[in-house]
């Protein structure tokens, strides 16, 4: 997750909102800081418990200097004192320790920070296997990482467009860089596989487990392996408060009746715990709240920070709203998009009224003059049944020479949406689209969305096409960009497509298919798909080939009640061929624009570049596989990629140890990142890592992409539609920042409402049962990957019925051996050992307090708790 790093300099230096500028002690009363600090003051002054922040002048120089680092803030949400950023050159982050270090600073804050002399640096003792590692990270692949096309199932009729996936996960910028889980926020890192750098033997699992924090360095732990201590330090200056200082959570009185504090404010607690509590004015809150707390103790309020001061522990907020009961989904739903920023009113009078007033539209006999016409081409979508925002449609139409006419066309949003509008305002404002499970918070009204730009079928639509003459092979002969008018003929699913695919000798009835207009047949229809289903697999093997990356991570997709919208299941998403073969054309036409772009504007291309994956974690990881007796080769994206997919069978166990290191590998990855060619003067910095390209774009989804209706105007003009482009790079460079902020807070609210609707499936219908596997282990605890579902959980050794546990490490590999109650006295304690790759059952269930579930490990059979790992001693190839 490093956004900026690239860039130490490029920010202008202002004084982050809400902090003054001029520090000095606060009047009596000016805040709950004040007094609370009263008793501490010394000769009148207040205790400061935060650093003043250093001027801008000084923190400008220190970057230029190098004595300063930027970066953005990451707090892990399992252990909120831990805080760290990216380092520059790729090693292991940089660690934060706690609040006061923080400096008030909050999660995804772009941050200034001072190295700590280096007796105040992390010693990272391997001998404790309870801590959990700097990758804090939520998930961070990129969409071409992870799978084009997913789409977030629901029966509401809002699925997500075709290339959506979750950028840790998926999107086809997580095809590009891979893909995360959007079931669980809980990625602590490589640091919990138990990475052991020195074998200490047997350890005791029931010894205290000793905390994991910063201490000053004796002369012993300086003679450590440098690879044992990590840089720590404090945060001096916040060059951009990206969090958006609103937090969902619940009310409480303050302890002390008798303070002065308890007649003024309440305690405002938020959910999430990387939030600090807040002071709130009891004017705010309900007028009952402090005669009758307990009946708002499980009502959702949104708090916004109004102010932190140096001398306070908590900050000052005003409360915004009530949303309602906590775990309900709607209340659940309106707080996550209000924590992330997420504007989800409504369309204003002054945005609407730049929309066609005339309906039904129709298109302009001036236009038709401008465009290649291809209405009479053989022209589809194919997109999740459920999809209304249709982006981008196919076509393949075979040549005598045996070469084959493709032809990407996607909608042609720009003409819709002119440049400086209100309209245009908004969309560049909201920057994507946000698919949630149950709903779709639009970028564009969705007259445009659904009706005017979609690609609805037997309709005239105006598009952007990218056409190529094709070998059979795949292979690019000629290519055309240009502007287009298309009629397409029918609205496929994936799942028809994927009926063609399978079915290739058959003739597919009509009831099977939806309806295609009388200009072409079913049959003309089913060759185009085969042929585009035989180019994209040897496309897709020449990427694979050429070095690219894939790490397809479990995603859910849920059923959903249609009365109460409440989920009824869920199921992993299948990706399968049908996806691919949209993937294939969709990256294809991507690249393609890339080049054309950069080519006439090597200055002003909007580009998206996928960074390396950071090497002291990958590097941790790489050791923690040796040591499980697994070798990888991560020397590149494809190396990486031939690893993965050459060591495993297609064995149940095989195939659920793949999915634990698929998930594991994808933690040291980073973010992809728009960018404009102009602002970065390394080229070797251009290049996409997961699809192993030197140029990348976003061109195939305007509908819900901001920076894709950049690209199509660079386009535009490239090929002399319109005027030059008029803006500076350093502008375009802060449009791409506002995207790359807008992509990374919609990926996030993409998997909360995943998790969400996951934790009322659980309580709703739990308790869930599943395989899982192992994929930690520490002293009183193991991290198991859910496999029928994809969550991570941790189960503790002391929610269990057992007689006794114990740990050890067996060579490298930590293990614990559980010794069970028997269920009847007469019987004898049953023993089970857990390590890295068992394979175990779990039962996930319903907690008290909202949306809280445990995973709880099901006692195994007699016959089946010893040599779960069997399997595990095939070697794999090298």
């Amino acid at each position: 997750m490093s956004h900026s790093d690239y860039r130490p300099n490029l920010r202008p230096l202002e004084t982050p909102r809400g902090t003054s500028s001029v520090v000095g002690p606060h009047g009596v009363g000016a805040s709950p800081g004040d007094k609370k600090s009263k008793n501490k003051s010394v000769r009148g002054k207040k205790k400061r418990i935060f650093e003043t922040y250093m001027s801008k002048e000084d923190v400008s120089e220190g970057l230029k200097r190098g004595t300063l680092i930027q970066g953005v803030l990451r707090i892990n949400p399992k252990k909120f004192h831990e805080a760290f950023i990216p380092s520059p050159d790729g090693d292991r982050d940089i660690f934060i320790d706690g609040v006061v270090a923080r400096n008030r600073a909050l999660n995804g804050d772009l941050v200034v920070v001072k190295l700590l002399p280096e007796e105040h640096w992390k010693v990272l003792k391997p001998e404790n296997n309870d801590k959990e590692m700097e990758t804090a990270y939520e998930s961070d692949l990129p969409e071409e990482l992870c799978g084009h096309h997913l789409p977030q199932q629901s029966l509401k009729g809002y699925d997500d467009s075709p290339d959506v996936i979750i950028e840790a996960h998926l999107d086809d910028s997580d095809l590009e860089d891979g893909h995360g889980n959007a079931q669980n926020v809980l990625v602590d890192g490589v640091k919990k596989l138990s990475v052991c750098v020195h074998d200490k033997g047997k350890e005791d699992a029931n010894a205290q487990a000793t905390k994991d924090e910063s201490i000053p360095l004796s002369q012993d732990t300086r003679a450590l392996s440098e690879k044992l201590l990590q840089r720590s330090a404090k945060v001096v200056y916040i060059l951009e408060k990206k969090h958006s200082r609103a937090a969902t959570g619940i009310l409480k009185l303050l302890a002390e009746k008798n303070n002065e504090l308890f007649r003024k404010y309440a305690l405002f607690s938020p959910s999430d715990h990387r939030v600090p509590r807040i002071y709130v004015p009891l004017k705010d809150c309900p007028q009952d709240f402090v005669t009758r707390p307990k009946d708002y103790a499980s009502t959702l309020f949104i708090c916004r920070i109004v102010d932190w001061k140096e001398d306070c522990n908590f900050a000052l907020g005003q409360l915004a709203k009530s949303l309602g009961q906590a775990g309900e989904i709607e209340p659940e739903t309106e707080g996550i998009l209000t924590e992330y920023g997420i504007d989800f009113s409504d369309f204003s009078s002054e945005v609407l009224e730049c929309l066609p007033r005339s309906l039904p539209w129709t298109v302009p006999p001036e236009e038709l003059n401008k465009r290649r016409d291809l209405r009479k081409e053989c022209i589809f979508t194919i997109d999740p049944s459920t999809a209304r925002d249709l982006d981008d449609a196919l076509s393949c139409r075979p040549l005598a020479d045996g070469t084959f006419e493709v032809g990407v066309h996607i909608a042609d949003v720009s003409y819709f949406v002119p440049e400086g509008s209100h309209l245009d305002n908004v969309a560049a404002e909201r920057a994507t689209s946000v698919y949630l499970v149950q709903k779709v918070i639009p970028m564009l009204p969705r007259l445009l969305c659904e009706e005017l730009c979609s690609l609805n079928p037997m309709t005239d639509k105006l598009t952007f096409s990218v056409i190529w003459t094709l070998t059979p092979e795949g292979k690019i002969l000629k290519e055309w960009f240009g502007r287009t008018i298309i009629r397409s003929c029918t609205k496929l699913s994936y799942e028809h497509a994927q009926s063609m695919i399978e079915r290739p000798m058959e003739r597919i009835s009509e009831e099977e298919l939806p309806p295609i207009s009388q200009e072409h047949s079913s049959k003309e229809v089913h060759q185009a798909i085969l042929n585009l289903h035989r180019i994209a697999k040897q496309l897709r093997q020449q990427r694979f080939m050429d070095g690219a990356l894939r790490l397809d991570q479990l995603k859910l997709a849920f059923t959903l009640d249609h009365d109460t919208g409440l989920p009824q299941g869920c199921h992993v998403y299948e990706y399968r061929d049908s996806n691919k073969l949209v993937e294939e054309f969709m990256l294809l036409a991507n690249m393609a624009v890339a080049h054309k772009i950069y080519r006439t504007y090597p200055e002003l291309a909007l580009l998206r570049r996928h960074p390396p994956p950071q090497t002291k974690m990958l590097n941790d990881l790489v050791e923690f596989c040796d040591q499980m007796g697994l070798s990888m080769d991560v020397s590149s994206a494809g190396a990486l990629n031939k690893s993965l997919t050459k060591i495993f069978g297609a064995d149940k166990y095989s195939l659920a140890r793949k999915e634990v290191l698929i998930n594991m590998f994808s933690r040291p990855m980073q973010m992809a990142l728009y960018f404009c060619s102009g602002v970065l003067q390394d080229l070797a910095q251009f290049r996409h890592y997961a699809l192993n390209v030197p140029l990348y774009t976003h061109f195939t989804s305007p509908i819900r992409r901001f920076a894709d209706v950049i690209v199509h105007r660079l386009l535009a003009a490239a090929l002399g539609y319109r005027e030059q482009p008029d803006i500076e790079p350093t502008a375009l460079q802060k449009l791409a920042d506002h995207c790359n902020d807008r992509r990374m807070a919609s990926k996030r609210v993409q998997e909360l409402s995943t998790g969400l609707f996951f934790a009322v499936l659980v309580k709703e219908c739990g308790p869930l049962e599943s395989e899982a596997m192992v994929m930690g282990v520490l002293n009183q605890a193991f991290d198991v990957l859910v496999l029928r579902y994809g969550v991570q959980k941790r189960i503790y050794c002391n929610a269990l019925t057992l007689r006794s546990f114990h740990f050890q490490k067996v060579g490298k590999k930590p293990e614990l051996t559980l010794v069970w109650e028997p269920e009847d006295p007469e019987q004898e304690p049953t023993q089970q050992v857990i390590t890295i790759f068992s394979l175990v059952e779990v039962v996930l269930q319903a907690e008290t307090a909202a949306l809280k579930y445990s995973a709880i490990l099901k006692r195994p059979s007699p016959e089946g708790c010893l040599g779960l790992e069997e399997e595990s001693d095939n070697q794999p190839e090298d």
